[in-house]
């Protein structure tokens, strides 16, 4: 009988721990042009437990990749522990992981839904957001950032049969590698931010 009640009072422990830890996680909405790279990008920064690619800031419902996305961004929703990463941590990451310069798309992806964007989830990390934002103006002051910081609408995961895109990365390294490279994407982020470029 002890043993057993020690084994319940265990697992409740494991349990109550395992919930307050997930309770404690935060999210963030970005969009920085292809979500695969930009899951790539966040998976690998510490604090991060998982990033989700979707669309997001549109008014369609239930958008897909191979059919209408029309109004949303290609964006992946970062789930992370601000214990490890603050939001202002998340940001600075992100800023070195796009052109904020391009008002056409991202890298060699052009077209409305491949535009930057932070969305803001609150007036903390909306005020997060522009502070980041004018450190990345006054740092070039003779370019124009174009990167929105807009309001948090419905995020829209990719599932069902366009799921394959959820990390893709992992799933298909050649092709992923062959596409950035091709893509230009790291030559221009080392051009705009030197060695804090973080891929």
């Amino acid at each position: 009988m002890k043993k057993s009640l020690a084994l319940a009072l265990t697992s409740a422990a494991i349990l109550f721990s395992t919930f307050t830890h997930a309770a404690k996680t935060e999210k963030a909405v970005l969009a920085g042009g292809c979500f695969w790279c930009m899951e790539s990008d966040f998976e690998k920064l510490e604090g991060v437990t998982d990033v989700i690619s979707g669309f997001t800031g549109g008014k369609l419902k239930n958008p897909t990749y191979n059919g209408n996305h029309k109004g949303h961004y290609e964006a992946v929703e970062i789930t992370y522990d601000p214990a490890i990463v603050s939001y202002q941590g998340i940001l600075d990451h992100y800023w070195v992981n796009i052109d904020p310069f391009d008002a056409r798309g991202q890298f060699c992806d052009k077209g409305p839904s491949y535009l930057s964007a932070i969305f803001v989830q609150n007036d903390e990390q909306r005020k997060l957001a522009e502070k980041t934002k004018a450190a990345v103006v006054a740092e070039f002051p003779n370019q124009t950032v174009f990167t929105p910081i807009l309001n948090a609408s419905t995020f829209y995961p990719i599932k069902g049969r366009e799921s394959f895109h959820q990390d893709y990365y992992k799933n298909n390294p050649i092709r992923y590698n062959t596409y950035r490279w091709r893509c230009g994407r790291d030559s221009r982020l080392e051009e705009i931010w030197g060695d804090r470029a973080t891929h």
